[in-house]
């Protein structure tokens, strides 16, 4: 690991095809968007460190297929997860109405019971509209979820998703603590009197 580097986190992206979580994914790592992106086949991986709160985290990104016929490759990747973000599409209700599957999936897979969940509304760019914000914030406080509603294609609400999520898993000693502890790694609180996170309130923190 490298020696400025906090901790290595395994995040985890599910839902329904077709939502953008690949999207998510490149407009985060890459700041890239691809109208014509191909449809994930099984899982995809990527890696990027980021710096919260003045602690630098390598995120292990893994953004898996939705479609039916690649489910049983994901069972897997659910353990040791530390972050899990599961995206639905705004302009297509049965991507929400389907997220009590996706949940019940994770707690079968999931091997840790402090993982840190977050709920992401994508494609908040879009006029036709079918979930409206209050309908997903009202699930994700259901669900002791973070919230956040953001645009891969605009950028809108992107690193702020994520800086959130690894922001409350650092916050959460017994997520990451224990594979770091003969290391010497040193938590980095946030200076007192700082403001809640660099999302300006795009984010409900559960």
């Amino acid at each position: 690991m490298d020696e400025d580097v906090l901790t290595t986190l395994r995040i985890l992206i599910i839902s329904e095809s077709g939502v953008g979580k690949s999207s998510l994914l490149l407009r985060f790592t890459d700041d890239t968007f691809d109208p014509e992106l191909a449809a994930t086949i099984g899982v995809d991986f990527k890696v990027k460190t980021i710096s919260v709160d003045g602690n630098k985290a390598k995120l292990a990104i893994w953004d898996t297929a939705g479609q039916e016929r690649f489910r049983t490759l994901t069972p897997s990747y659910y353990r040791g997860a530390q972050g899990v973000i599961l995206v639905y599409d705004v302009t297509r209700r049965d991507t929400f109405v389907k997220l009590d599957n996706w949940l019940n999936e994770l707690e079968t897979y999931c091997t840790r019971n402090d993982t840190v969940n977050m709920l992401v509304g994508n494609k908040i760019d879009k006029e036709n509209r079918e979930v409206d914000r209050n309908e997903g914030l009202k699930f994700a406080r259901k669900h002791s979820m973070l919230f956040i509603e953001e645009s891969a294609k605009t950028c809108d609400g992107v690193q702020c998703a994520f800086e959130e999520l690894v922001e409350k898993i650092i916050q959460t000693p017994g997520l990451w603590e224990s594979e770091n502890q003969n290391k010497g790694v040193k938590l980095t609180h946030r200076e007192e009197g700082q403001g809640g996170g660099a999302c300006g309130g795009y984010c409900s923190v559960l």
